[in-house]
């Protein structure tokens, strides 16, 4: 037998089934976005890696990157993320653009990660960023969509939360321990990898990164403290503007989010399954000078991004999608009866869609309990049929087929009868 030639090692094949969920959630961000006011965009596949270097961090310029020399010599990369990119679009029409922007994107994008679950190499994420304005309110306001999304896909509180720190707010908490300001983002790394090692593996770590036991365990302390929040003024606006919203109920204070990327300036947060299970779903935060270090003039801007992929592992664990998908339920299909009735069948499958409806028209003539057998294997919720006596009275046979009913009506009010039995 011939050996099938494998996909590429973390990267997926989207079938029919998986491409209707992509395109469900593509809908639902569109949805969300748009009622906020933003706007869609995109950017390149392909970056120059320099563009990454200066601001994102030693491990994804690195380790995750995927990069290669193009014929003129230039380092290039597949993208890993979309904020330096977004930075350089915006300081490139810098003067021309319109201030706050409000930008999202949904495309795919490229991580030399090890796959497991909920990780892949290739993977589609949403990028939702506000830009020009520094506040507290516009921080809240990311947050917003983020919590209208997951509630417009049904997920509830006690599924999922987002956690949210200020990196302002641990700055000044770590100066106190007696932390220099050369080496707190250091004490930020040694945060963020607090849950990806073991408890003696971390404190090893911390202790070898310079911090002394006394400031190890007063480090502990903080971390453990959930009412920090309080002696944040950016935090108290951030919060009151999430409960005017009635959102504040998907948000979470954590001294422990810090986020791995360096660019990070001010307000931090990750949405994460509220049971502890599995990685981030998504996660962002304020990045007040990544404009300015791509050579624009310095500009405050907002953002996060959510991956396509641990958003599909938590809906599909609350049970919010269906694996199977229900693309095909609203569809028709148009049978055809015999070779003689073959034009008549294609012309009654494009009225039907002229009409708005999604129709599958039969492409040969076959036995009726085949066509029918089809219909049931896709998921097809109704079938029309001519056969000659409704041909002769110019009229159509509509079948339920998930209700076991079917009607005989004029041609001329087939689409409106199949709308009403949609109901």
């Amino acid at each position: 037998m011939k050996q099938l030639i494998q996909s590429v090692k973390g990267t997926r094949d989207f079938y029919p089934e998986e491409m209707s969920i992509r395109t469900w959630l593509y809908q639902k961000i569109n949805e969300v976005s748009s009622s906020f006011g933003y706007e869609e965009y995109e950017g390149p596949i392909l970056e120059r890696l320099e563009l990454y270097a200066a601001k994102s961090g030693e491990e994804l310029v690195k380790e995750q990157s995927f990069v290669f020399s193009d014929r003129g010599g230039d380092q290039i990369t597949l993208r890993p993320e979309l904020t330096p990119t977004l930075a350089r679009m915006i300081a490139q029409r810098q003067s021309e653009l319109v201030f706050p922007v409000r930008w999202w994107s949904f495309g795919p994008f490229w991580r030399y990660e090890k796959p497991q679950k909920g990780r892949t190499r290739e993977f589609f994420q949403w990028n939702c960023d506000i830009l020009g304005v520094n506040s507290p309110e516009a921080d809240a306001e990311l947050v917003a969509v983020a919590a209208s999304f997951l509630r417009s896909v049904g997920l509830t509180p006690s599924e999922v939360k987002i956690y949210v720190n200020n990196r302002r707010l641990m700055d000044a908490l770590i100066g106190e321990l007696g932390v220099e300001p050369e080496n707190r983002k250091n004490i930020f790394h040694i945060i963020d990898r607090r849950d990806k090692l073991s408890a003696a593996a971390w404190k090893d770590y911390a202790l070898e990164s310079g911090l002394s036991e006394k400031q190890f365990e007063a480090l502990c302390s903080l971390l453990e403290d959930k009412n920090l929040w309080k002696r944040s003024d950016e935090l108290i606006r951030f919060f009151n503007i999430l409960k005017a919203m009635k959102l504040d109920d998907f948000v979470v204070f954590d001294p422990q989010v810090i986020r791995g990327l360096e660019y990070y300036t001010g307000t931090v947060f990750e949405g994460r399954d509220a049971s502890g299970e599995g990685r981030a779903v998504f996660g962002g935060g304020r990045y007040d000078n990544l404009v300015g270090d791509v050579g624009g003039d310095p500009l405050p801007g907002v953002g996060f991004a959510m991956g396509d992929v641990m958003i599909t592992v938590l809906l599909q664990k609350y049970g919010k999608i269906d694996i199977e998908s229900k693309r095909e339920q609203n569809t028709v299909l148009v049978t055809v009866f015999d070779e003689t009735l073959l034009p008549a069948s294609f012309a009654i499958g494009n009225d039907l869609r002229n009409a708005g409806l999604r129709v599958v028209t039969y492409p040969e003539a076959a036995k009726l309990p085949k066509q029918l057998k089809f219909a049931d294997r896709k998921g097809i919720h109704f079938a029309v049929i001519q056969g000659p006596d409704e041909a002769t009275s110019n009229s159509v046979t509509i079948k339920d087929l998930l209700k076991r009913e079917q009607k005989t009506v004029p041609l001329s009010e087939a689409a409106k009868t199949i709308k009403e039995m949609m109901q």
